[in-house]
C-alpha cells in the first residue's frame, strides 16, 4: 500500500453533486476504494497557498496511482490531479489539519449561489 498527499482542482460546478454522492453513502459503496476514498474526500481540506485545489491524503493499491478511483469518481468531479507519496496516513494528515475544510467554504459558497439564483428568478 502506498499513501498519496492529493492536491486536485474541484470542478466547482459539480461540488453539490459530490457532496450528495458522499451524504447518500455512493461512494463508501464502491469497492475495493470506496471507504478510504470516501474518509479521504470528507475530510479534504483547501490549499491555502492554491485556494482554488483541493488536498487530501488517500491510500492506494494502484499502479499508477489512484487509477480506480480517478476512473469511478475524482475525473469526474476534479481537474489537474497531482499526487506526492507520504510516508504515513497520519503525517499527511498533521500536514493538513489546519487548513479550512474544502466542505465548509465550498457548500456555504454553493447554497449562497443557489439563493441568489431562485431570488434573481423571483
Amino acid at each position: 500500500m502506498a499513501l498519496y498527499m492529493v492536491k486536485a482542482r474541484p470542478r466547482k460546478e459539480l461540488l453539490e453533486n459530490l457532496h450528495n454522492d458522499l451524504s447518500s453513502g455512493k461512494i463508501s459503496k464502491m469497492r475495493p476504494f470506496g471507504r478510504a476514498l470516501q474518509y479521504s474526500l470528507e475530510n479534504a481540506r483547501i490549499d491555502n497557498e492554491s485556494p482554488d485545489y483541493a488536498i487530501w491524503v488517500e491510500e492506494d493499491y494502484c499502479s499508477p496511482p489512484l487509477a480506480m478511483e480517478r476512473e469511478s469518481v475524482l475525473d469526474q468531479y476534479f481537474n489537474d490531479i497531482a499526487v506526492s507519496r507520504v510516508e504515513s496516513e497520519e503525517e499527511g494528515w498533521n500536514m493538513i489539519k489546519e487548513k479550512p475544510s474544502l466542505w465548509n467554504k465550498k457548500i456555504r459558497q454553493i447554497h449562497i449561489c443557489h439563493h441568489c439564483r431562485l431570488h434573481h428568478q423571483e
